[in-house]
Parts: structure tokens; C-alpha cells; sequence
């Protein structure tokens, strides 16, 4: 078979990239560093090591392009890397377009998403310190469900305060979460102080992930043996993401092609750097390559968002970044796409925007599922909301490059299936789903909490 007529372009695993690449090392202009919440001075190390190992925290500040992944962790990504790049050839058909559409599909991990690509790293830095637990937050539950069994794999145990509204949306990954070992629970809850001060303040809240950030820290700062785990957003947490773009590139090899654009969902910016970062120093070098983020209508941080200084939870526990956002007390409306539902994005995808090298989209709920159905129903994958969001913008690439004629390459991440989402597909196919916009009153209302 020649290479045009490839459908699924597979890596050996022999291919899996030994290093996480440091998009740090290349930034025209470095993001800011972060600020201690209560002295609002730059933190340093010793700030964070309450709830980070020291592993992490180097990786955090790091200006090195390279990072060596541990042979460990390498060792666990063979269970599901090297992801496979598919050409959506029935997809194209069914738009009639020019244009050749090419997916990563990371919805083949045991946990059924990209996640587990900093789940691994995470455990496995905190067990070589010593730490016995781990807290964290999850939206979607695809975070929660990805360390719940990385830290089963490292024998660590794990607490996960779900976010409320998808904990009652998506009970079955909670009951997975429980099947690797951990324990998952509603937030805000009655565990914490800043869980018990929200339900207080609002009693029929439907969560937040800044809500659910503040109690994970809180619980992690209060025992000497747990530190804190954040699924997207922090700098370490995009590095280990980065080996899905690195093999993106090596697969684009194999068919002698190049994207003309990278496409990905962007809540927090974990799988969106994790397939574009790879692509900015080509950028940089004068290659013609559009690199784009896509947001909720409802959750418009970036296209709506402000460049400040904020925190990254609602109760300001923890350190102020440099960032896009629409308030850290802002409440998003109760999407289906759960992981699309915070407030701020990553400083290093914040500063990337702010400086025009990445763009970004917002999407309507309703064109999202309208876009990921088709995607089913040509493709065959029932894919994750949220990753519909990044398919809604393919395709009307594509129906573009149909209208002028250019057949251009359009790569997209697939960051997740969803299987364990048929609740909100079934809301939309009984047209129950609602399009949420983002209303400028609302952003002058939360911007007002702004540290």
C-alpha cells in the first residue's frame, strides 16, 4: 500500500519520543512567573513544595528545549503509545471537500483520553519523594479517572473532588475512578472549609473547577504525606503533553504531508499544547502553519478573556498566574463539555495568543454536537464533547477550503472519546441542548473579583 492510501499511520513503539519538548526554551517572549497569593511576589520553589514534588516544580521553571522522559513512565506509555494519526477519508468524503483531514486519536488510552499523558509522570514524581497521596480536581471526570488509575499503577492513593454538575451528568466515570481505587467526590462538598464556605454562599451551585482546584489544595496543604495533582494549565503539565504533537510530526513524515493547520479543544490548554506546541518553532522559523485553539461560547476565555494576573481556584489558594481569563469567581453555565468549564487558561497558551502565534475560536454547544455526530456517523468514534469542538472547526475548515477551491492539511486532536458521554449526546439528539453565549455583563461582573 502506497502512502496516500494509508488510513491509520502507526508508529513502532520504538518511536515513542524520549523527551517532553519545552516550548519555554523558544518563546519569543517568556510567560510571566507566578505570584505568592498572599506576599504577591514572584513564587519560588520553596512556595510550592507544600503540594508539589521538587521534580515537578524544576520542570515548572525549566528554559531547557528537552526534558528526558523517565525510562518508567516510557515503559507505561507502551500501553497505549504510540497513538495512531488517522486520515478521515469518509469524512472528506462527506463533506466533498479538497482538503485532507488527519486526526490524532487519543481517545486509545486505557482511560480513554489524553490525560494520562501527565497522570503517569505526576505519580511517578511524587512516589519518588515519598508522598503516599495525591489530591485533585476533574471537570468531565477524564482527569480524575487518568490519575485515579496512575496512581493506582504507582501505589499511591487518590482522592478527586469532582466537579457537582458532571458528577450527576457522568456517573460512570466516577464508578471507574472507584474501579482503579480511588475516591471521587462531589465538590463543592462538606470536606473542607472552602467546600463548605461555596455550598454556603450559593447551596445550588453547580460547581466549579476553580471550586474543585480549591478543595483538592486545600486537602493536599493540610497532611505532610499528600501533595496536589492539576490535570492542564501549569507549565509541567503542557511539557508531558507535548510527546502527542512530537509524534504527530513523525506520523506526517511517514505520508509526506504537513499540516496547514493544527486544531485543538481548549479549556485549561492541556491537549491543545500538547498537539500545537510541537509546531511553534516551525512556526517561528517562517513556516506557514495556523495553529488554533477552540473554546465554548459559554467559556470564552481567550476570545473574550482578559491578560491579568489571577488566581487559578475560586478561593485563591493557589499562586496568581499571568493568564486569559474571565474571573476566577466566575460560575460557567452547566455545558456537557465539562472540561471546556474553567475560568483561566495556561500561561504559556496565554502568552502564545498575546502574542499572535496561536489563534482561537469559540463554538456554540448545538455546532459542536452537530459536528461530532457527522463525525460518528462517517468516522465511526463517538467522540468526547469537548473534543467536538476542535472537529466543529476542522470541518468548517474544510467546508472553507471547499468554497475557495485550496485543498489545504487540517490536523486536529481527538483528545478523548465519548462513550461515557451518551447522556449529553442523547440530550442533543432530542434537541434538549441549549447554545450558551457569553454575555459582556457577565465578564464585567466576575472581573471584579480580580486579585
Amino acid at each position: 500500500m502506497s502512502r496516500e492510501e494509508l488510513t491509520k499511520i502507526i508508529l513502532p513503539e520504538d518511536k515513542i519520543p524520549k523527551f517532553w519538548y519545552n516550548v519555554q526554551a523558544d518563546m519569543p517572549n517568556p510567560p510571566a512567573p507566578p505570584l505568592n497569593p498572599r506576599t504577591k511576589q514572584p513564587a519560588t520553589p520553596e512556595d510550592l513544595t507544600p503540594i508539589f514534588p521538587m521534580g515537578l516544580i524544576l520542570q515548572e521553571v525549566s528554559q531547557e528545549r528537552y526534558i528526558e522522559i523517565p525510562q518508567e513512565v516510557r515503559e507505561l506509555y507502551k500501553l497505549w503509545r504510540p497513538s495512531p494519526l488517522y486520515r478521515a477519508r469518509r469524512l472528506e468524503k462527506a463533506l466533498d471537500t479538497p482538503c485532507k483531514i488527519y486526526y490524532k486519536y487519543e481517545g486509545v488510552s486505557p482511560v480513554g483520553s489524553h490525560k494520562l499523558n501527565s497522570a503517569l509522570p505526576q505519580a511517578f514524581f511524587n512516589k519518588a519523594e515519598g508522598i503516599k497521596r495525591l489530591t485533585t480536581e476533574t471537570g468531565a471526570g477524564q482527569w480524575g479517572t487518568a490519575l485515579s488509575l496512575a496512581c493506582k499503577l504507582f501505589a499511591l492513593e487518590c482522592t478527586v473532588y469532582m466537579v457537582k454538575v458532571s458528577y450527576e451528568q457522568k456517573p460512570y466515570r466516577r464508578i471507574i475512578m472507584e474501579t482503579y481505587g480511588a475516591e471521587c467526590i462531589p465538590s463543592p462538598s462538606n470536606r473542607t472549609a472552602t467546600g463548605r464556605a461555596f455550598r454556603e454562599k450559593e447551596p445550588d451551585t453547580p460547581g466549579t473547577l476553580g471550586m474543585a482546584i480549591s478543595e483538592a489544595v486545600e486537602d493536599a496543604a493540610g497532611r505532610d504525606d499528600t501533595n496536589y495533582a492539576l490535570g492542564s494549565v501549569l507549565n509541567h503539565v503542557c511539557l508531558h503533553q507535548t510527546i502527542i504533537g512530537q509524534e504527530v510530526k513523525l506520523q506526517m513524515e511517514m505520508v509526506d504531508d504537513y499540516p496547514d493547520m493544527v486544531i485543538g479543544c481548549c479549556g485549561g490548554g492541556s491537549n491543545f499544547s500538547g498537539i500545537a506546541f510541537p509546531f511553534v518553532p516551525d512556526k517561528l522559523k517562517g513556516q506557514k502553519i495556523r495553529l488554533i485553539a477552540v473554546e465554548p461560547s459559554a467559556c470564552p476565555t481567550l476570545t473574550q478573556g482578559v491578560f491579568e494576573y489571577d488566581y487559578g481556584d475560586a478561593a485563591g489558594l493557589t499562586p496568581m498566574l499571568k493568564m486569559y481569563t474571565l474571573g476566577h469567581d466566575f460560575t460557567p453555565p452547566g455545558i456537557h463539555a465539562g472540561g471546556l468549564r474553567y475560568h483561566g487558561d495556561s500561561p504559556l497558551v496565554s502568552q502564545l495568543f498575546h502574542d499572535g502565534l496561536i489563534e482561537a475560536r469559540a463554538v456554540l454547544q448545538k455546532g459542536a454536537f452537530e459536528a461530532a455526530v457527522m463525525f460518528a456517523r462517517t468516522e465511526g468514534i463517538v467522540p468526547a464533547p469537548e473534543s467536538a469542538h476542535a472537529i466543529r472547526v476542522a470541518i468548517d475548515e474544510a467546508l472553507l477550503g471547499k468554497e475557495e477551491g485550496v485543498a489545504r492539511t487540517i490536523v486536529f486532536n481527538l483528545s478523548g472519546h465519548g462513550q461515557l458521554d451518551l447522556a449529553a449526546y442523547d440530550n442533543y439528539l432530542s434537541g434538549n441542548v441549549q447554545d450558551i453565549e457569553f454575555s459582556d455583563e457577565a465578564l464585567q461582573e466576575s472581573l471584579k473579583t480580580l486579585p
